[in-house]
Formats: C-alpha cells, structure tokens, sequence
C-alpha cells in the first residue's frame, strides 16, 4: 500500500531562539511528530549562532526527510538591525534546505495564524490552543516558537490540500 503522507518541517526563525515542527499530514489529518527550539548560547558571537541555527536544521532534515520547510517571513519592525539578524538566520535555514534539496515555502504569521485560528491576528495563546486540539496533543506547544513552527507547518499542509483540490 502506497504512503502519500507528508512530512513537514516548519520554522520560527530568530538568533536567540528558532522554532521547530515535524508533522506528517494525509488527507488534512496532521500528527505532530517533533517540535521544539534551537537555542544558540547568547554568548556566541551571530556568526557561531547562525551556523549553530544551520546545522540544528540539517540535522532535523537528515532525521526526519521533509517533503518540504516552510520558513515565517521576515517580520519588520522598526529596528533594521533586529531585521537584518532575523534576514541571516532566516537564511541559514534557507541555506540547509537547499544544500538538502527540500523545497523551501514561506509563509507570514498572519497567513499561519489564519491556517490555524481563522484569525490572522490569533494571539500566541490562542494559536497554541488550538494546536493542542488540531495536532491531539496532552498539552500545548511550548515554547511559543515551537507552536508558530507547527502553525507555519499545517498552514502549508493546507495549502498543498487546497492546491491539490484545485487541480482534482
């Protein structure tokens, strides 16, 4: 019999803290395989912290073999500096779906947030919440950033349902 689920690593990217989440999905039904953060020591200087972020993904990539990583778009304040970090380690994991030949989507919290709520402007709590009954888990996703990575994850599983619906 023939799998045709996916899996789905999705990404919270940021220097102190990026989010991770693993679901396999079929049919838009998802279980969370693996979801938590890669913390990079503060002390390191970005460069170390990047490639920390590089590797933890490549790493995740090797273990779990995704069809596909969907990063968060750059969110911009008013801070350039904030902006170019979060644009480095966005592009460190960019970089380790590439060298892996995984196709690589990008969706904005908002567009996840909608996935996953129905509204774009879902607070933190709401969106973990609402992972905890839409993936059957015991508890909510912490830390928030995991939470957002699986939210980024489904929202793109939605995406390919809806895609494929198109086309059938």
């Amino acid at each position: 019999m023939e799998d045709n689920s996916k899996i789905i690593l999705g990404v919270d990217p940021g220097t102190k803290i990026t989010g991770y989440g693993v679901i396999k999905t079929l049919n838009n039904k998802h279980i969370a395989v693996d979801y938590g953060c890669i913390r990079p020591p503060q002390k390191y200087p970005l460069s170390k912290r990047y490639f920390i972020i590089f590797d933890g993904i490549e790493k995740l990539i090797e273990k779990y073999k995704p069809h596909a990583v969907v990063v968060e778009t750059q969110f911009v304040k008013k801070n350039v500096q904030i902006a170019l970090k979060l644009g480095m380690a966005r592009g460190s994991i960019i970089v380790a779906a590439e060298k892996n030949n995984i196709p690589i989507y990008e969706y904005a919290p908002r567009k996840a947030k909608q996935s996953v709520v129905g509204n774009g402007a879902a607070s933190k709590y709401q969106v973990q919440k609402m992972l905890k009954m839409l993936l059957n888990l015991s508890q909510d996703p912490t830390p928030e950033d995991a939470a957002d990575a699986l939210a980024l994850a489904i929202c793109h599983a939605h995406q390919m349902d809806f895609l494929n619906k198109i086309r059938t």
